[in-house]
């Protein structure tokens, strides 16, 4: 994630104060570690504090990547310890899932130079040699947040007189947007932002409830693990919003970025086997298509106009463009994407001003979006950035494309688990929440 403030994280180290006794002095050696000294001259080594996920989601002193602090349970080595458990006959064998991103797909196969979906495959035949047990292409629950996105939209448009924060409808599948938003903006922001899932949380959503009830599994049972082209999906898997509290289990237990998969997968020999599915695409952006789909949707649902093709109006960059539905010289519908932290400031800033003249937006933390995801793997030896990202986008643009209405197994799902459950529980199950992360001032990261 790239950011417009960026301080280091501090945690204090904890002394323990013995009874009867001064408070010890705390001495820094030149390599950074801490050493407690005693009144008598002796000292006394200190365990390094560490800072964890949690942590950072609340803290309100920094805007900060999930690469800048210490991750222990985030990483691919939790993976392993898992499958090795497995293979070691633990007691409690865990059944391994894991959910792999189409940007991430795109990424390594610009760098295997292989397409999206042999990668795919071939990413499938890897994780089944580990010992994974399934293997999920994330177009699928992407399907599911396009449609609940464009239902949501629908609500707020009509709803447009009576809310006076119903528009413009923010997307909300960037953590780091969301990371940015409720720590920098909270209140003021927040009820513009879409409620709907991120393809990743919707994906531990069907995961560890559907797919746990089709297997006669307890969400315990169940090791989640997401490959995503972003560090801060990690953060986005750590929220408590996406704690199961009753089961003991996080939807999403692990998040693996685009680049440490590339690594897992360094030997060739590793990467040579090939089965597995067709995989699949949504038209628009390679951030989802969020603006695209809802678009669409909205024209012919709203004004029965049947949109075939979006003709953009490049603005200020690149990473700000707007698209428009108009009818007999009325701007019936705006929306607009902006990628970027320079843009998002300039969006909010029109907001608070009253004057966004916009119905949606799709945000994306990222220039370039998530094709261009903190995590997804770096150019090779003689290839510059640009050339990577646009060899990434014809990849990611070359897989077939469906519209969610069009994807009949979502409609079968939606059908006979979603309904079963409850309209109050289906929300629980497609949609989230957002907290607005109080101001604190810490005299350790302040500068004078």
């Amino acid at each position: 994630m790239f950011c417009p403030v960026l301080q280091q994280c501090v945690k204090p180290v904890k002394v323990e104060k013995k009874g009867g006794k001064s408070v010890a002095k705390i001495q820094i050696e030149d390599d950074g570690s801490y050493f407690q000294v005693n009144k008598d001259g002796g000292k006394q080594k200190l365990e390094k504090a560490k800072i964890t996920l949690n942590d950072c989601l609340a803290c309100s002193g920094c805007i900060t990547s999930a690469e800048s602090v210490l991750i222990t349970q985030q990483s691919h080595e939790e993976l392993f310890k898992v499958l090795h458990s497995n293979k070691d006959g633990a007691a409690e064998q865990k059944i391994v899932v894991v959910s792999v991103s189409p940007q991430s797909r795109a990424s390594l196969a610009a760098h295997y130079d292989l397409s999206s979906s042999e990668t795919g495959r071939r990413l499938t035949s890897f994780f089944k040699g580990l010992g994974v047990h399934y293997v999920f292409d994330t177009s699928f629950s992407r399907t599911f947040s396009l449609l609940e996105s464009q239902r949501e939209f629908i609500e707020c448009f009509q709803n447009k007189e009576q809310d006076s924060k119903a528009l413009p409808m923010l997307t909300s599948a960037c953590p780091g947007w969301i990371c940015y938003a409720e720590k920098t903006h909270g209140e003021f922001i927040l009820p513009y932002i879409s409620t709907t899932r991120s393809p990743q949380q919707m994906m531990g959503s069907l995961v560890k409830g559907y797919f746990t009830e089709q297997q006669r599994l307890s969400p315990q049972q169940i090791y989640h693990v997401a490959v995503m082209p972003c560090f801060d999906k990690k953060l986005e898997a750590s929220r408590s919003d996406f704690y199961l509290n009753a089961a003991e289990t996080r939807e999403v237990d692990c998040v693996i970025t685009s680049g440490r998969q590339m690594l897992m997968c360094h030997s060739p020999c590793r990467f040579s086997s090939v089965c597995g599915n067709d995989f699949l695409s949504h038209s628009g952006s390679g951030s989802g298509g969020y603006l695209h789909h809802v678009f669409t949707s909205a024209a012919k649902q709203l004004f029965g106009e049947e949109v075939k093709n979006l003709t953009y109006k490049t603005l200020r960059n690149n990473d700000f463009q707007e698209v428009m539905l108009e009818k007999d010289g009325v701007v019936l519908l705006r929306f607009a994407f902006t990628y970027g932290f320079r843009n998002i400031q300039n969006l909010v800033q029109k907001l608070k001003r009253g004057k966004s003249p916009y119905h949606f937006v799709e945000v994306m933390a990222c220039p370039s979006g998530c094709l261009n995801g903190g995590g997804q793997l770096k150019p090779l030896p003689g290839q510059n950035h640009k050339e990577l990202l646009q060899k990434v986008e014809q990849l990611y643009k070359a897989e077939q494309t469906v519209a969610p209405e069009e994807e009949t197994r979502v409609a079968e799902l939606y059908q006979s688990w979603l309904s079963s459950v409850g309209e109050e529980r289906a929300r629980e199950l497609l949609h989230t929440q957002y907290h607005t992360v109080e101001k604190m001032t810490n005299g350790l990261v302040m500068k004078w």
